[in-house]
């Protein structure tokens, strides 16, 4: 009998506790630090973190993939068609702008060539016979009756045409010469010879384009930094502004350039616009096609508002905040700028002073 009376003590003990601690959890804690709202969504007071919109840039280093490209670069295609007679270059050739680079032959050119000068010669000769004869007649009509007004017109007509015929017999030479001349190929600029195609005795068609090119010609002393910059950040950035990159050829070693040109256009499909930096290459070091980290200081946007970066909620549809207006929780849209590892810039319909959720997830708002 003892041992049950300690048993029913023991349960009213447990009991007791209980009930003590159903009243403790029955009372309603009170908003802890400033700054909390609370939500009604589920009947009962949930204290929510904000934070108080204000404009401020946030500046931030930005990494991102580059490609050293030539400055200029050409694939060198037959202008006439011809037997490759000789090849003066071959790859890794260094070029200077008018050097022959090939010679092509090309029999019937050469006979349409002189076939032309010769009619030029004749007509020439004609035209000088004519123009003689007119002088001739146009002296012995100045004494009255000698020769009739209507001869004369006739000759001065004769000789206006051979004028004519010789010209035209020129142009013609003149252009034939000029089909000759592309028989010989010469460089377009400086540069380095990156690919070669052809070899004594192939050859090779001017009417067909969609075949490999004779020669391939690299500018490399002069080179572009070529890299797409996402919308938001190259919103702050401005010519000449001075870029680093590193090279996966040679690692930890820093290189600079400048920002030379901007394509003034965003790629609608990456969002991004493309830029370019001058690279010169005077020691041979760079190549075209070369991978590079570029690295650059953003300044941010003056006009954007800088949050945690818990504040932006991102789905499959929108990329949003929850801001606090007339005590109700509301999605705002918004783009994304800037950003580092806790914080990030924000762009919408917005207003300096609006209060967010500092804390926000799809569940937030209601």
């Amino acid at each position: 009998m003892k041992q049950y009376k300690n048993l029913g003590a023991g349960v009213l003990t447990v009991c007791c506790l209980v009930m003590i601690g159903g009243c403790s959890n029955g009372r309603t804690e009170p908003a802890g630090a400033q700054g909390a709202v609370a939500s009604t969504a589920a009947g009962g007071a949930v204290p929510v973190e904000r934070v108080r919109l204000q404009r401020s840039a946030l500046p931030e280093l930005v990494k991102l993939p580059g490609q050293l490209a030539s400055f200029e670069e050409v694939s060198i295609f037959p202008r006439v068609n011809g037997y490759v007679k000789s090849v003066w270059v071959d790859v890794g050739s260094h070029v200077k702008k008018g050097q022959l680079l090939m010679e092509l032959e090309a029999p019937e050119l050469e006979q349409a060539t002189t076939q032309a000068k010769e009619k030029y010669a004749q007509a020439k000769l004609n035209a000088t016979i004519s123009e003689q004869n007119y002088e001739r007649m146009r002296q012995a009509a100045e004494t009255p009756g000698a020769v009739s007004p209507m001869n004369l017109a006739s000759l001065k007509a004769k000789a206006d045409a051979d004028s004519t015929l010789s010209n035209a017999e020129k142009a013609n030479w003149q252009m034939q010469g000029t089909i000759l001349s592309y028989l010989k190929v010469t460089a377009p600029f400086d540069g380095v010879i990156s690919e070669r195609n052809v070899h004594p005795g192939a050859l090779v068609s001017a009417e067909s384009k969609d075949g490999k090119p004779m020669l391939e010609l690299r500018q490399v002393d002069h080179l572009r930094l070529q890299v797409d910059i996402p919308e938001g950040i190259a919103a702050g950035l401005q010519d000449k502004d001075t870029v680093a990159f590193y090279l996966s050829a040679y690692p930890g070693q820093r290189m600079t350039g400048h920002i030379a040109r901007r394509s003034d256009l965003v790629n609608s499909q990456f969002r991004a616009e493309r830029m370019e930096m001058d690279v010169y290459n005077h020691d041979g070091k760079l190549a075209p096609g070369m991978y590079a980290d570029v690295l650059f200081d953003s300044k941010g946007n003056a006009s954007a508002f800088t949050v945690p970066k818990t504040a932006v909620v991102t789905s499959t549809e929108r990329k949003y905040v929850i801001v606090i207006r007339d005590g109700k929780m509301v999605k705002a849209d918004v783009a994304t700028g800037n950003e580092t590892a806790s914080k990030v810039e924000i762009m919408g319909d917005l207003q300096a002073g609006e209060e967010v959720v500092a804390k926000a997830n799809d569940e937030t708002a209601p």
